[in-house]
């Protein structure tokens, strides 16, 4: 069962963060793992169900909220999506950690897979470790954090060729859009 987590800090209070996460339809906004949520509403809650596409799947699913501890944690399991070579359940969790400052989230997702796909698991892992970091700083950003500003170069000899200097990062320069409503 391949399973990927990453860690963002979100410079806004544990029970914002949450009630935005608790809402699956934001989901679309910011996730790789998620095309689109039906938009009707839908209380948030244990068991609540949302219809959603999977990325790559021309019919929906369902989205299934299958933990839901207020300003703690929240997960959804997704039904389960049948392939030739055998079934896949993706599962997406969220951990809240409060800081005086914000909120720490550790954004995770595990996919059970079985028959075939199983053999597939190195690979379904590897493109979860590729896409959730750049997920997370896309959740992060939506939320008004910052990425964390590219190292300062110091003019130093040239780096040796097994160690690649590191690639800028572009910081954002727009206005960070204010609320939690975003999708609707």
């Amino acid at each position: 069962m391949p399973s990927v987590s990453t860690n963002v800090f979100v410079p806004r209070p544990a029970p914002e963060v949450f009630d935005f996460l608790a809402d699956a339809r934001n989901l679309a906004l910011w996730s790789s793992g998620v095309a689109s949520v039906d938009p009707e509403g839908v209380v948030p809650g244990v068991d609540a169900v949302y219809r959603y596409r999977y990325p790559g799947r021309h019919r929906p699913h369902v989205l299934v909220c299958s933990r839901f501890e207020p300003c703690r944690r929240i997960a959804f399991r997704g039904q389960r999506m049948w392939s030739p070579l055998g079934t896949q359940v993706p599962m997406y969790g969220f951990d809240l950690f409060p800081h005086a400052d914000g909120t720490l989230v550790r954004l995770s997702v595990t996919s059970r897979l079985t028959a075939a796909l199983l053999l597939l698991g190195p690979l379904v892992s590897m493109a979860w470790r590729r896409d959730l970091p750049a997920d997370g700083i896309k959740f992060c950003e939506l939320l008004g954090g910052v990425r964390p500003p590219a190292p300062v170069s110091q003019p130093s000899p040239a780096p040796h060729p097994a160690q690649p200097s590191p690639a800028a990062t572009p910081m954002r320069t727009a206005p960070v859009p204010h609320g939690f409503d975003y999708a609707h």
